[in-house]
């Protein structure tokens, strides 16, 4: 378990961290999310103690991590994938890793294997492709056989069957019973793989919630109708509170009024609906709306669809 309290990290006059409070919890995975520069590398730097607090605390089962005694077989991180010996094969870094915990070969081929860098382990790490070298971070993660497990934008340069492998396989961690704690801007995978997530902006939480209830937070929600009578049911439904569109005849997309509603509107003026079904957002336009004030880097987009 992870366990954050009244942490707060300053550097300089800039505030990194502001007094966020969190736990992460075995048996699930939690996603970490934030804009750039919200302070999700310091809080994970933090929690390694590789940063220390200006104040608060970061513990991992109850303690600070530099106190661990046998902190590969406590924790397992990637911050940084490529942060090895470009000098060393792939298995013999794993050796030199595992040596310091008393794992030998029979470990590493294991994770080698697990990882899918078996038929490449005996190449430098330095000629590895940012995939190869994300596989290499993770099963530097994993060679102590961890219960905590802390990875920084893991699916960095995987391609599909490697996104689709480390989507499983931090799903299996957290089956397992470990603590499993994911940073990621790719939306669209954490929305897959995450059971709950922690939001943060400039500093500070902004969500702390089940994947399900962050998205239930969203505005975005819409219903959709599509119907013969629409421009009739369009006519019943007009309110000041309710937002209606239609990009296709005979169908329209309905903000402000919930599904049962609409339903009993056309029922009882004998209107037919060929469907009649709610939207929600994804996790990106949920993460999107919550996050508006918070981003400190905006870019913009010129009328000829050419960065400005």
């Amino acid at each position: 378990m992870i366990e954050v309290q009244d942490l707060t990290k300053q550097y300089g006059d800039v505030t990194a961290v502001d007094g966020i409070t969190f736990t992460v919890r075995p048996g699930i995975v939690t996603g970490f999310l934030g804009p750039n520069g919200a302070g999700k590398s310091t809080t994970m730097r933090t929690i390694l103690g590789l940063d220390r607090p200006t104040s608060g605390t970061a513990t991992v089962n109850g303690r600070p991590f530099r106190d661990s005694r046998t902190p590969l077989t406590e924790l397992g991180a990637m911050l940084e994938a490529k942060a090895v010996d470009k000098g060393r094969s792939a298995r013999n870094h794993l050796l030199a890793v595992g040596a310091t915990i008393g794992v030998g070969r029979t470990r590493v081929d294991e994770i080698l294997d697990m990882v899918g860098l078996a038929d490449v382990a005996k190449k430098n790490a330095g000629g590895f492709s940012l995939g190869m070298g994300q596989r290499l971070g993770i099963a530097t993660a994993l060679i102590g056989n961890p219960g905590v497990v802390m990875l920084d934008e893991p699916v960095n340069g995987l391609d599909p069957d490697g996104i689709l492998w480390i989507r499983n396989l931090l799903k299996q961690l957290a089956a397992e019973g470990r603590t499993v704690f994911v940073s990621s801007h790719l939306m669209s995978e954490m929305e897959l793989t995450a059971e709950h997530l922690i939001v943060i902006g400039r500093g500070r939480i902004l969500a702390d919630v089940s994947m399900e209830g962050f998205i239930a937070m969203s505005s975005q929600h819409k219903v959709i109708v599509v119907s013969p009578d629409a421009g009739r049911l369009r006519e019943l439904l007009d309110g000041p509170d309710v937002t209606i569109t239609s990009t296709e005849p005979f169908r329209l997309e309905i903000d402000g009024i919930e599904s049962p509603r609409v339903g009993e509107v056309a029922a009882a003026n004998g209107l037919v609906l060929h469907q009649l079904s709610d939207i929600a957002p994804s996790l990106e336009e949920a993460f999107m709306e919550l996050t508006a004030d918070s981003v400190t880097f905006h870019g913009s987009v010129s009328h000829e669809g050419t960065a400005a």
